[in-house]
């Protein structure tokens, strides 16, 4: 696994950035070796944030840990992204039968992997072409923290977010 690492308002020492690749090394026996991981060091005021994501054709496994140590956020996060394979093997399994890119035999089983995902709730609307900013100004009005609309600028289906830093972000589909 290639493990790409960067930092943000921090420059992640030699030594954090051997750490971080000793340790996602744990995680590269789950995978082929085409897959790669990005890990962003972030320093905060309150300290540390580590954000992971592994994309493993397809299937993106990410975590994203505060702490005041940024070598205990790294730790934390191989936590969260083993459990995260451990939880949802079979349905990964399943997803990815025939191909190379996970190695299932590796992942351990989550004690209570029989757990069955339950949709609560269904809702469905209607896609109302809109600008960008006419999505933002309809989810504060509904106060959501995500709308779901059609860009008409780029006719496609499209989600405005609010970020835990009180800007906005933007989703858009591809396919």
């Amino acid at each position: 696994m290639e493990v790409i690492i960067t930092g943000k308002n921090y420059n992640p020492s030699e030594k954090l950035k051997e750490t971080i690749e000793k340790k996602f090394e744990k995680l590269d026996k789950y995978f082929s070796n085409e897959i790669a991981g990005n890990v962003m060091v972030i320093r905060e005021k309150a300290g540390y944030k580590v954000e992971s994501t592994i994309n493993a054709n397809g299937t993106i496994f990410r975590a994203e840990v505060k702490a005041d140590d940024p070598y205990d956020c790294v730790d934390r996060c191989i936590e969260k992204l083993s459990s995260q394979m451990s939880r949802f093997k079979t349905k990964l399994q399943k997803k990815h039968k025939g191909q190379k890119a996970i190695d299932f035999a590796e992942v351990p089983v989550f004690e209570e992997a029989d757990e069955e995902i339950h949709v609560v709730k269904r809702k469905k609307f209607e896609l109302v072409p809109m600008t960008v900013d006419e999505a933002i100004v309809q989810m504060e009005l509904l106060e959501h923290d995500f709308f779901v609309f059609l860009n008409m600028e780029t006719d496609s289906v499209n989600v405005v977010y609010k970020r835990e830093d009180e800007d906005y972000g933007l989703l858009e589909t591809s396919y």
